[in-house]
């Protein structure tokens, strides 16, 4: 049953409160220590995430969840598209203006701060969009898969990226190690006491959202929220995944 409007919004609220207290402390190391925590991988899922929308990405892309603009950044130079990230934490947001600025694609990128679940922007708005490690930090992923078709144009290609729990049970045994232990250490070694809470909180986050939102769920999820032609590829023996799909009516 869902939860009524004022009890959805409270929750929705606390879960915002809940994203911004975790990375409001990371923004200066966030991108250098993301990529050792995975082992180099979160470029390389980045690259592939980008890869689905740069062909016909057209002449405006919102990259949502945004950070510290790493994907905008990488979506700007593989586009040639004017880029606007979104996202929640305003320290992460300036340490993204930082980046942009030392950039050669600093006049074509803007950022703003706003909620995935409440875009600040016009329906049909964009011709592409991108969005990271999002899903497990909102209230109800399909409402916000919605809001997200919302400012899509029709026939524009959007992208995702997030984490995974391994399908194989062998390497699901490794990846359960290493997240509830070795993450955990190595955050507080490279990255102090904000990052030691950070690598606790990852795992078990994870573990959590797959239980509640399989990934054959999430595929019907995009369907239902207005996308066609969805795909899924599984990356580095189950560690990410990226998905993408077309807006439907194009």
């Amino acid at each position: 049953m869902p939860l009524p409007a004022s009890e959805s919004t409270s929750a929705s609220a606390e879960r915002n409160r809940f994203a911004q207290h975790l990375f409001a402390p990371l923004p200066q190391r966030y991108d250098r220590l993301a990529e050792l925590l995975s082992f180099g991988q979160n470029g390389r899922w980045r690259r592939a995430m980008i890869g689905q929308i740069a062909p016909g990405a057209g002449r405006a892309v919102l990259d949502v969840a945004s950070g510290t603009a790493g994907v905008a950044l990488q979506a700007a130079e593989r586009t040639g598209a004017r880029v606007v990230g979104v996202d929640l934490t305003e320290q992460m947001l300036r340490q993204g203006q930082r980046n942009v600025a030392r950039s050669a694609e600093r006049d074509r990128i803007g950022l703003v701060a706003g909620r995935a679940e409440q875009l600040p922007f016009a329906d049909a708005a964009f011709d592409a969009l991108t969005f990271t490690y999002l899903l497990r930090y909102v209230l109800d992923p399909e409402a916000t898969l919605r809001e997200l078709a919302r400012v899509v144009k029709p026939g524009g290609r959007v992208a995702s990226l997030e984490f995974m729990v391994p399908p194989s049970r062998f390497w699901r045994a490794w990846w359960w190690l290493y997240t509830r232990l070795l993450l955990p250490a190595g955050g507080l070694l490279t990255g102090g006491r904000e990052w030691y809470a950070v690598g606790r909180f990852l795992g078990p986050s994870i573990s959590r959202h797959y239980r509640r939102y399989p990934v054959p769920w999430t595929v019907e999820a995009w369907r239902r929220a207005g996308f066609t032609d969805v795909g899924v590829r599984i990356m580095s023996l189950g560690g990410g995944l990226v998905m993408w799909g077309t807006r439907a009516g194009g």
